[in-house]
């Protein structure tokens, strides 16, 4: 099976047996001080051609591979209208029928303008799944990093996407409010989290590959990035605060030095306990060249 697609492509871990249908090209916001993942020049943002899309689905549906999930790429899906969304969703269902999910990266600025009764039909027809970048509930840390969000706007997108019957897998970035913002960076997360009840919830470390130029000018000309022992205490401190009913809680993205996996609230005092272990150097951590992005 041969898609064409604008390198590089993004996709979350969990996504890896999905088909990637490059709808968007890039990211409509692109302005977050911590990312570089569409800073190519060939990634500028641009919304694909329906009827290139369809091609994409009809080669997908002649391979004759079996295919159960959809991820529409790149990182700003979303931001598509109603109309678009709701069409590819039907040339999907219409050739790809053995589909049961369909899911994209989802900023919250993009569902401002779609209702919930939107998204239901959307929902109707196999969107079940938005990864949702809020990366901190502290409006500080998102003003610095210029995130383009706050707290506000991220709680109202993740109530529409809930009210809606759509599943929400949030991202939470540990040391994004460097060392000076650590603390209330993890307690206004944690905070968030707890009003928003996402069904699932993963930490990931800030992994600054091009340097910390960018970083540096919201952060009084310096982003410092607390240590081990600091990424350490600020996840004790957001899963101190977490007070989940049922949400699936998983820190094992290749950027962090501690992996943890569990379902909170029922797993919090074993997730402590092992945040604990490693504080005291009873846990063996990822050496640096085991992590990565």
């Amino acid at each position: 099976m041969l898609l064409k697609y604008i390198e590089p492509v993004f996709r979350p871990p969990s996504e890896w047996k999905s088909l990637i249908l490059q709808v968007t090209n890039g990211c409509s916001w692109n302005n977050c001080s911590f990312c570089d993942m569409y800073t190519q020049p060939q990634k500028q943002f641009r919304a694909q051609k329906v009827d290139n899309i369809e091609q994409d689905i009809l080669v997908a549906a002649a391979s004759g591979y079996p295919i159960s999930r959809v991820f529409l790429a790149d990182g700003d899906a979303m931001s598509l209208p109603f109309k678009r969304l709701k069409a590819i969703c039907e040339l999907i269902n219409t050739h790809l029928p053995s589909v049961t999910r369909i899911s994209s990266y989802c900023l919250p600025r993009n569902l401002k303008n779609k209702t919930v009764e939107q998204l239901a039909e959307l929902r109707q027809m196999g969107l079940s799944l938005l990864y949702i970048g809020c990366e901190s509930g502290d409006d500080e840390v998102l003003t610095r990093i210029q995130k383009g969000e706050s707290y506000q706007s991220s709680l109202a997108a993740l109530t529409k996407i809930k009210q809606a019957g759509i599943k929400s897998s949030v991202m939470i970035l540990m040391g994004l409010g460097g060392t000076k913002l650590s603390t209330q960076h993890a307690i206004a997360s944690a905070k968030l989290m707890n009003e928003a009840q996402p069904e699932y919830l993963s930490t990931l470390v800030v992994t600054l590959p091009l340097g910390t130029a960018r970083m540096d000018a919201g952060f009084d000309g310096k982003f410092e990035l607390p240590n081990q022992q600091g990424l350490l205490v600020e996840m004790q401190t957001l899963l101190s605060h977490l007070e989940l009913d049922k949400t699936i809680f998983r820190s094992d993205h290749a950027s962090n030095y501690l992996v943890l996996k569990g379902v909170l609230g029922k797993d919090k005092p074993q997730l402590l306990a092992q945040v604990t272990q490693a504080l005291q150097g009873m846990v063996p951590l990822r050496q640096e060249w085991q992590r990565g992005l």
